[in-house]
């Protein structure tokens, strides 16, 4: 009798087997020996998502033992509050920081809330281990890992992963612990850098007077968010600073998020005409309308993103027809307040390239989805 996988070859059912979920590629590669090693061959593995939720508990680790010198790029789920789940994922880490020098990329997700006063020394402890070990990490993305991130762990990508072309810790923690001479340190380390995540407390004017240097490989992406109390007492950063590196790299795009904790007075400090915002995201306690109008004014040819939370009213519509009119690069807006039928008329016609929008003309039940412009 023909075993069930010589009817297709292995490379076919590689690529059937890597759109499986794990347990199903698990029980694939128990069929036969060709499926078996369909199953386990490293096209399956070099782009691979696992979420410690959905898995059999107890079956993640033996079955991805034989496998992970194959994965290059990991997108890990876990939810911290459930043990099975942040265990497997802690073990999955720790076992990856042993056995796979060859990680370009890692993106950490965690589901649902912390547990109270958790600081995830287990999850931190086992990023060290990967930062240790993975001397080819080009990717690592930490912005949904709800935990304080510390100088000691970015000390320990400098020093351990000079290949990073991309870093994000801008996540969503109330206590910014990154000093800003560790990041100083981690862009001298990492020079192929291209992308970086942070709050703007961890940044320094002479990070951007690294970022200006004649010598520095393009840089492309700055991403800033500005919500704990250190990013509100953060000083300014040279106006002329920003001026040097927008003219070393012409096609940097900032992200900036601020978010209530900062006070009007750190708004007018963080939007600086100089600063080349693509994405601004606005949640702020107080004024809104201000710094809308200032986008409209100095961000009009830059802009390509805009999100607004804040309470309805004239005032806004007008800030926000404004900022239609003069920036028609702009792709994505999203205000989550019921605007004026005219504030959607505004965008529609003065921007072209908009790619999708949510602007309520009545109170809807949330969550809002956006329209996407065909």
């Amino acid at each position: 009798m023909a075993e069930p996988g010589e009817q297709l070859p292995e490379e076919v059912l590689a690529l059937i087997f890597r759109h499986l979920p794990l347990r199903d590629r698990a029980t694939a590669a128990r069929v036969c020996r060709a499926w078996a090693a369909a199953a386990t061959c490293s096209v399956v593995w070099h782009d691979t998502t696992i979420s410690c939720d959905c898995e059999r508990e107890g079956t993640l680790l033996p079955y991805l033992s034989a496998c992970l010198d194959h994965v290059h790029n990991l997108q890990l789920e876990f939810e911290p509050s459930r043990e099975p789940s942040r265990r497997a994922a802690t073990e999955l880490l720790t076992a990856l920081a042993g056995r796979s020098p060859g990680l370009q990329s890692l993106r950490l997700e965690c589901r649902g809330e912390k547990p109270l006063f958790d600081a995830g020394h287990d999850i931190l402890d086992a990023v060290h281990a990967i930062c240790r070990a993975a001397s080819a990490l080009r990717h690592l993305d930490l912005r949904r890992l709800p935990f304080t991130l510390d100088d000691a762990l970015v000390l320990q990508a400098a020093r351990g992963c000079p290949e990073l072309r991309s870093l994000f810790l801008d996540n969503r923690t109330l206590v910014g612990s990154v000093r800003p001479d560790s990041v100083l340190e981690l862009l001298q380390a990492c020079p192929r850098l291209r992308a970086l995540g942070l709050h703007l407390a961890s940044l320094s004017g002479s990070a951007l007077q690294l970022l200006a240097a004649r010598d520095r490989e393009p840089f492309a992406l700055l991403a800033l968010r500005c919500a704990c109390p250190e990013d509100a007492r953060a000083p300014p950063l040279p106006e002329e600073a920003w001026v040097a590196v927008r003219r070393r790299h012409p096609g940097l795009a900032v992200e900036l998020e601020l978010e209530p904790a900062l006070p009007a007075e750190s708004v007018t400090r963080v939007l600086q005409p100089a600063v080349p915002v693509a994405a601004l995201r606005l949640s702020l306690s107080g004024d809104t309308v201000g710094p809308v109008c200032f986008a409209a004014r100095h961000y009009a040819t830059s802009l390509r993103a805009l999100e607004v939370r804040a309470a309805a009213s004239a005032e806004l519509d007008a800030a926000l027809e404004r900022l239609a009119a003069r920036c028609a690069g702009l792709r994505e807006i999203h205000c989550f307040c019921v605007v004026r039928p005219s504030v959607l008329r505004a965008f529609r016609e003065h921007c072209p390239r908009l790619r999708s929008y949510t602007l309520k003309l009545t109170r809807e039940p949330h969550p809002w989805m956006p329209t996407t412009v065909a």
